[in-house]
């Protein structure tokens, strides 16, 4: 499956969720044309353990079926370290984790992530 736009655990969440940016997030994570980083899957078991929600299972097959999971390798590792390095100094609780999501799409040349972050 191609993707041109990566979905991150904020977006996800809000979603299963069904809050207002979560139906704003539906038209690209229903489109057929959305990919998810691995990393936000690994983000999203913690949320789930952490605030108790025992559905993780049912969610996960349900991003499975409508994303491509994108693994993280050492390209983009590296990649998100720089990435990482540069964006902390501008962006307000910048993650390594939102390095490596964003990488995710600039590496297909989109650049263009489904992230509705209250800090950005």
């Amino acid at each position: 499956m191609s993707y041109r736009f990566v979905i991150d655990s904020y977006a996800w969440i809000e979603y299963f969720k069904g809050t207002d940016a979560g139906r704003l997030a539906k038209n690209y994570i229903e489109g057929k044309e959305a990919a998810t980083s691995g990393i936000s899957v690994a983000e999203l078991k913690e949320k789930y353990l952490r605030e108790g929600w025992r559905y993780f299972d049912a969610d996960l097959l349900f991003i499975t079926s409508v994303t491509t999971i994108i693994p993280v390798g050492k390209e983009v590792a590296v990649s998100a370290g720089e990435v990482n390095f540069e964006r902390k100094r501008n962006v307000r609780d910048w993650g390594m984790s939102d390095s490596i999501v964003s990488l995710g799409n600039c590496k297909k040349g989109v650049c263009k992530s489904c992230y509705w972050r209250p800090s950005l």
